[in-house]
Parts: structure tokens; C-alpha cells; sequence
């Protein structure tokens, strides 16, 4: 079976991946991926596109490196009212941003890009819609203030698979593609080419 290799630090991905029965290994692909969405931002991709760029970037950065491996980059972008929103940086980031969400419904981009000998052989985005509920402030505050360090690396702030489902009053889409991978084509992808047992 050819190597797989994760373009991603994401520890949630690759325990899903292992999960999924798939030998594979990460790797860090250090994208300056803030500048990479400034660029993205200013060239008016959407949010969905955007997604699919930074995962080619991760991709194509470790793939360059290991040209026979299937080198699977990945990305998740949140977009609200047609606009991409940035991973909060601070607990009052987060806060403000939540306000923002609540009572009303966002989208979660995730995609995947398998790069091999030097260009993507396989991509996919899957997207699901979630309805915040109408949080009052003293609730928006308490929650970030015991999930702050649990969940400043995600793209909403909020995990879905602890605390943050209490958030939601309705969700649309595949779990997986909530925790940031396109899970299910990869897999078929994997299967059609028989890479997997």
C-alpha cells in the first residue's frame, strides 16, 4: 500500500484517521497560512474555495518532499454570512465572536487534498450547517471562561464532541466534516484506488 502522510499537527484528525483503521503518520507543513488567507481574502475567494486552497497548500507543501506518498493536506473554514471568520486569538475574541453567532446559523467548510508525485490526485468539500442558540451574555462569557483552553485552536471555538454541543440547537452535515475532515470520500477515494484492505 503506498505511504500516507497527514499534512496537519491536528491531533483530531489523525486520531480519526487512525481510527479509521488508515496507516498514516503526520507532519507539521509550516504554511504561513494567515498570510495565505490574506491573500485568499483579498483575491474575494469564498469561504468554501478558501478551504480548498489552504488544504492544496498543506498538501503540496509535505508533498514536494515525499513524492510517491498520498500526502492528504486538510482544512476547515468557518463562514458566516458569506464571509470567512479567523480562529479567535484571545478568550474576549471568542466571546465577541460567539455573540455574533448566536441565534443565528453558520456553515463549516472542511476539506481534504491528496497530493502525489508532484500535483493533487483527489480533493473533496464537505459542509455543514449548525443554528447557534440565542445565548445571553453571562452564558457566552461563563462558557469561555471553562472552555478557553480546550478549544482556542478551533475555527468556531467550540467542540462539538465536549461543551459546545450545548450551543447548537440544530446541526446539518456529517460529523466528521464538523471536526474538520472529509472523511467519507476520502475513504472512498482510498477504496477505489485500493489502498485499503
Amino acid at each position: 500500500m503506498t505511504p500516507v502522510i497527514l499534512a496537519s499537527s491536528s491531533p483530531t484528525r489523525l486520531a480519526l484517521l487512525l481510527a479509521a483503521g488508515l496507516h498514516v503518520h503526520a507532519m507539521s507543513p509550516r504554511v504561513d497560512e494567515p498570510a495565505l488567507r490574506a491573500s485568499l481574502d483579498a483575491e474575494r475567494i469564498s469561504p468554501r474555495d478558501m478551504a480548498d486552497a489552504l488544504a492544496e497548500a498543506k498538501a503540496q507543501k509535505i508533498g514536494l518532499r515525499n513524492a510517491e506518498a498520498l500526502v492528504l493536506g486538510c482544512d476547515q473554514v468557518l463562514e458566516f454570512k458569506g464571509q470567512a471568520l479567523a480562529k479567535p486569538e484571545s478568550p474576549a475574541a471568542l466571546e465577541e465572536q460567539l455573540r455574533q453567532l448566536r441565534g443565528q446559523s453558520h456553515k463549516l467548510h472542511s476539506a481534504g487534498v491528496i497530493h502525489q508525485d508532484g500535483r493533487p490526485v483527489w480533493r473533496a468539500v464537505t459542509t455543514a450547517e449548525l443554528w447557534m442558540r440565542n445565548l445571553p451574555d453571562d452564558a457566552i462569557t461563563a462558557y469561555v471562561s471553562r472552555n478557553w483552553a480546550a478549544v482556542q485552536g478551533c475555527v468556531g471555538g467550540y467542540r462539538i464532541e465536549g461543551e459546545g454541543i450545548r450551543l447548537f440547537h440544530r446541526i446539518e452535515g456529517d460529523h466528521f466534516t464538523i471536526l474538520g475532515l472529509p472523511l467519507l470520500p476520502l475513504l472512498n477515494f482510498l477504496h477505489d484506488r485500493k489502498e485499503l484492505p
